[in-house]
């Protein structure tokens, strides 16, 4: 499988993302004529048959998953600084994966709209454009991701960002401006893999995988639709907060469980001026990877 490439928002910098799982996904999106017929007879199994994932899910809540903590964050280098609770007190992978940190390592950008999770962005600042591809020859189905016309309608012309999150993310999700946390709705779906390989394959993904659609009412940046989806080996999309309710930038929306995943943010038409660096990386489909509080774009108005 091809090395999947982003830029590093901190330094610049391009670099290779270390996959978790690459064999498991080698297997189920490689090219090969093994990994197609492997992937024929069992693609459909794992990621339409819900009970698979919730049952990986489960076995990371377990106490005996707790030694996998430790050999991951030293693989994957993670920073323990950054956490709010200290490693030996979490009781479970899953424990350990739902982290939260310390709101100073997460510092709030107060001129923009900023990035709702640590993850890897794209942005399209016109998804009506001809080019507004993730992957050439692939575009964003609207319709079917909202299933709602009129919402669709509302966005057609809008902007829209991509947070890719992979295994090694901090993994709760944050309102990327303030306003009025207005209507909630799911909708199901399969959980396919959101890693690059499998939406190479298949972008559709994105508007068949399982999700949670809300609307914030801000008076900078109007309607702001954001989604969070599912993906292969997520048990489950958490909600901390109520529709209804008064929200502020960079608070606490939510997290998923184990597992890759993806948020989604449609803005309206002539909402936002998207950062330089999130443009140019974007336009070349190169991800950016930002943290949760981060510039996203500032306000036309």
């Amino acid at each position: 499988m091809k090395d999947i490439q982003y830029v590093d928002r901190s330094t610049q910098q391009v670099c290779t993302e270390e996959v978790y799982g690459r064999w498991a996904l080698s297997l189920l999106y490689g090219r090969s004529f093994a990994a197609r017929l492997f992937a024929f007879v069992f693609l459909p199994i794992f990621s339409r048959v819900p009970v698979i994932s919730r049952f990986y899910g489960y076995l990371q809540t377990r106490q005996r998953s707790r030694k996998k903590i430790v050999p991951f964050i030293q693989e994957y280098k993670i920073n323990t600084a950054e956490f709010a609770d200290p490693v030996e007190s979490f009781h479970s992978f899953n424990d350990f994966f739902i982290r939260k940190l310390k709101p100073e390592k997460r510092p709030i950008d107060l001129g923009s709209a900023v990035a709702p999770a640590d993850g890897r962005y794209l942005v399209v600042p016109r998804i009506g454009l001809p080019d507004a591809f993730y992957v050439k020859g692939q575009r964003f189905d609207l319709l079917s991701f909202l299933q709602d016309s009129r919402l669709a309608q509302q966005y057609c012309d809008g902007s829209m960002v991509i947070a890719r999150l992979n295994p090694t993310d901090y993994h709760r999700f944050h309102f990327p401006v303030t306003g009025l946390l207005k209507t909630f709705r799911k909708i199901p779906g399969p959980l396919f893999s959101v890693n690059p390989w499998a939406l190479a394959k298949r972008f559709s993904i994105l508007w068949e995988n399982k999700r949670a659609l809300s609307l914030i009412q801000s008076e900078m940046f109007g309607d702001v639709l954001m989604a969070e989806i599912g993906a292969t080996c997520v048990g489950s999309i958490h909600q901390t907060h109520s529709p209804n309710a008064r929200v502020g930038k960079g608070e606490e929306k939510g997290y998923f469980s184990f597992g890759g995943s993806s948020v989604i943010l449609l803005f309206e038409q002539n909402r936002i001026v998207f950062e330089d660096d999130l443009i140019r990386h974007s336009s070349r489909h190169l991800e950016t990877k930002c943290l949760m509080g981060q510039p996203l774009g500032r306000s036309r108005e």
